[in-house]
């Protein structure tokens, strides 16, 4: 049988592996009564994966004359005389609409029906949907007697099951033998461990033999020598195999671990009680270092407020200068103090003793936190500013907390990943019954719900 390839485009390729058989016409009968036989229309329907019954169709909507494909037969007659030229041409025509991929023009295509009852053309080289004009009068056929299902996807779904319930079966394999091997290693340790015992007892009885025998006197000098090097070789083997390691308890060693585990301050508060008598200067020593060590801390924290109220002081002035948000902003790059301990001295002198109304004096003196807040891994000292602050600050301004972190987020002067974080790591543990955090709260809420409405837009 003559072959050619599918498709007009691929006609003079030597190397496609696509074909089908050339079509074979016969004309039948004479007068009104005449048709034309395609002879081996089965043959070109296997060729193009497509039933028969649609290409016989296709020719007798474009030839506007009556058309049949008997099933039983397997015949395909379509009315009127037709030259094989003239059927081989609509051919290739219906090959291009409903064979080919509209993509990569590949043949290897499946009929597809939507619910929404439109034809596609599913490639399987490339993946391509190619949607079939519905104007097409072959489509209305189509739709009424649809492509039979292949059974390839059936077995493809007997395949995917049998694949996963050998998955499962190497699963349950693979635990079994794990809990083999750890049998297996449970039992080699019971087994050490009475091989230990026993050799323990051998020499324990070799160490009694050894006794009788030298009390005896029977054996030579040389040969209890021997005996005892044996012993002493067994006792060297069960000490490798059988190692405790203890930890000092000794009261210098529990004292040094607690320094190292404690602070400076109160690794001296710690009391051993021991039953050890010490004398009485070293006790004195103790607490004579211990108080100096408490009065160092004291004066620290006292030190640290009087900087504290020191920067307050500097920054108020600066204001009461009436600067510019520029020279404000020049002027705390020249402080010597570190950036978290600026930031709670600014905020400290622009809204000190607010109360009612904080959010309003926010919102007049944004410009000045702005400016302060230009540099990158400013925002969370701007926010632990914020939480210092309120924890000096009256009920009334720690109310309005929420509308402080709003008109700053509207502002662009706070974000709201740093503003969640914040939230997350202080409002945990021991902080999360405090007012601020409840107060804190519902904005944070609000932007998470804010955040997960824009992500589902």
């Amino acid at each position: 049988m003559a072959l050619q390839n599918i498709g007009a485009g691929n006609k003079d390729d030597a190397f496609y592996r696509y074909k089908m058989p050339k079509m074979i016409t016969k004309i039948e009968g004479r007068g009104n009564g005449i048709k034309t036989n395609v002879v081996n229309m089965i043959d070109i329907a296997k060729a193009l994966a497509r039933p028969a019954s649609y290409t016989t169709k296709y020719f007798g909507c474009e030839l506007g004359a009556q058309s049949k494909f008997d099933e039983k037969t397997g015949t395909s007659h379509v009315n009127g005389a037709h030259d094989t030229a003239k059927l081989a041409g609509l051919l290739e025509n219906f090959i291009k609409k409903y064979v080919q991929c509209y993509g990569c023009g590949n043949p290897e295509t499946e009929i597809v029906i939507t619910k929404t009852q439109m034809i596609i053309l599913k490639c399987a080289a490339c993946g391509f949907l190619s949607d079939v004009d519905m104007r097409d009068k072959l489509t209305t056929f189509i739709i009424k007697n649809p492509p039979e299902q292949k059974k390839g996807s059936k077995d493809k779904k007997a395949m995917r099951r049998a694949e996963k319930e050998r998955l499962k079966e190497g699963e349950m394999a693979d635990g079994e033998q794990t809990k083999l091997k750890k049998e297996a290693t449970k039992k080699e340790a019971t087994k050490k461990k009475g091989s230990s015992a026993s050799s323990k007892d051998a020499v324990s009885k070799a160490s009694t033999k050894n006794k009788h025998n030298a009390s005896d006197g029977d054996h030579s000098p040389a040969g209890s020598q021997t005996d005892d090097n044996e012993v002493a070789a067994t006792v060297d083997t069960d000490e490798d195999d059988d190692i405790q390691w203890q930890t000092d308890t000794s009261a210098e060693a529990a004292r040094q671990r607690i320094q190292e585990q404690l602070s400076s301050v109160t690794a001296g508060m710690v009391m051993l009680s021991t039953n050890e008598e010490k004398p009485k200067s070293v006790k004195n020593s103790s607490v004579n270092e211990l108080k100096s060590k408490v009065n160092g801390h004291a004066n620290g924290v006292i030190s640290k407020v009087n900087s504290h109220e020191k920067l307050v002081g500097e920054i108020k002035e600066f204001l009461k200068k009436g600067s510019s948000v520029t020279q404000l902003n020049s002027s705390l790059g020249s402080l010597t103090s570190t950036p978290q301990e600026t930031m709670d001295a600014l905020f400290e002198a622009l809204f000190d003793g607010a109360g009612k109304g904080f959010s309003k004096e926010v919102t007049k003196k944004k410009n000045y936190i702005a400016a302060a807040t230009q540099e990158e891994g400013s925002q969370p000292v701007l926010l632990h500013a914020i939480e210092a602050f309120c924890g000096k600050a009256s009920p009334e301004a720690m109310k309005e907390v929420a509308l402080v972190l709003k008109v700053l987020y509207d502002s662009d002067v706070l974000e709201e990943e740093s503003i969640v974080e914040w939230y997350g790591k202080g409002s945990t543990g021991s902080n999360k019954g405090l007012q601020m955090w409840k107060n804190v709260k519902p904005f944070v809420e609000w932007l998470q719900s804010a955040e997960s409405e824009s992500e589902e837009e």
